[in-house]
């Protein structure tokens, strides 16, 4: 991504958290999404990875996050809220804000 005036600051978020819990199990969930991709006043990031393989299968998921969620201390965080491909005849859902960095 070029750098521009208006372009957020190249950065990234990591996250940890489960999915829903569907077919009596979930899945752990770690991430790292991709630069920021500016949207006029905000930024969003894109992810795609897979679920950790648990219960004798994985998920595959491709998402978009909200645009930044500015926080008090001058950084920020994002939403996601996505599902997960259907795989072993279920799907899960994935949803919470990743880790704040700084900027907007």
């Amino acid at each position: 991504m070029v750098q521009t005036a208006k372009s957020p600051p190249n950065h990234n978020h990591g996250s940890s958290t489960h999915t829903s819990c569907d077919y009596g199990h979930s899945h752990q969930c770690l991430d790292i999404s991709g630069i920021a991709i500016s949207t006029g006043d905000s930024h969003v990031h894109h992810s795609e990875n897979f679920v950790l393989y648990e219960h004798g299968h994985t998920h595959y998921y491709k998402a978009v996050s909200s645009p930044s969620i500015p926080l008090k201390n001058g950084w920020h965080a994002h939403n996601w809220d996505f599902y997960t491909t259907v795989d072993n005849g279920h799907r899960h859902r994935i949803s919470g804000v990743d880790m704040a960095t700084p900027g907007f």
